[in-house]
C-alpha cells in the first residue's frame, strides 16, 4: 500500500479530476484562499497531472487577492472577500493569468475565529468561470459545519477541497 499525502476521498476525486479533463482536452486553474492550496497539491498529487494543470494561486490575504488576480478594491470593501463577487473575480483572474480553459476558486471562514453573523465559520464560497463563458457568473455559497473541536477547520478545509475538486469535474 503506497502512502497517501491526502485523504482517500480526496485523492480518489483528484484522479477522476485528472483523467475526466484530461478526456475532455481541458487545462485547469486554481485560485484558492482559505484552502491553501490544498486542491491544487491534490491534483498535483495524481501521476500525469501535469496534462491538465496549468497553475494554482494561493491568495490568503486580501493583497493578494488584489495583486496576483486582479480582484478590484472596491469588490472587497464592499462585499469582503467571503463573496460570490470576489471569488468570481478570483476565478476571472486565474483564467486570465493562466492557460487554463475552466478555473475554480474558493474564499471562506475555516476558523476557528474569523466568523460573523453574516458570515459564520464554515461559510465558504465558490466559483467556476470558463474561458470565454457567456452570461451569469457561476457561484455559491455554502455552509460547513465542523462541529467542535480541534478538528473543526480541518473538516471545513476538507469539505471545501471536496466541494472544489466536484467544480473542476467536466
Amino acid at each position: 500500500m503506497s502512502a497517501m499525502l491526502l485523504p482517500e476521498d480526496v485523492t480518489d476525486l483528484a484522479r477522476r479530476v485528472v483523467a475526466e479533463n484530461e478526456a475532455a482536452g481541458r487545462m485547469l486553474a486554481t485560485a484558492e484562499s482559505c484552502t491553501g492550496g490544498l486542491v491544487a497539491g491534490a491534483i498535483t498529487e495524481i501521476a500525469g497531472s501535469s496534462s491538465v494543470f496549468d497553475r494554482g494561486f494561493v491568495t490568503y490575504s486580501n493583497e493578494a487577492k488584489m495583486e496576483a488576480l486582479g480582484v478590484a478594491q472596491d469588490i472587497i470593501e464592499t462585499f469582503g472577500a467571503v463573496s460570490i463577487a470576489c471569488v468570481w473575480a478570483m476565478a476571472q483572474g486565474a483564467l486570465e493569468r493562466s492557460k487554463a480553459d475552466v478555473a475554480v476558486a474558493i474564499s471562506g471562514v475555516a476558523g476557528p475565529g474569523g466568523g460573523t453573523q453574516l458570515k459564520p465559520v464554515g461559510t465558504v464560497v465558490f466559483a467556476r468561470a470558463f474561458r470565454n463563458q457567456t452570461g451569469e457568473p457561476e457561484g455559491e455559497m455554502k455552509h460547513f459545519d465542523g462541529g467542535n473541536g480541534k478538528d473543526a477547520r480541518a473538516r471545513i478545509r476538507h469539505q471545501a477541497t471536496i466541494c472544489a475538486l466536484e467544480l473542476l469535474l467536466p
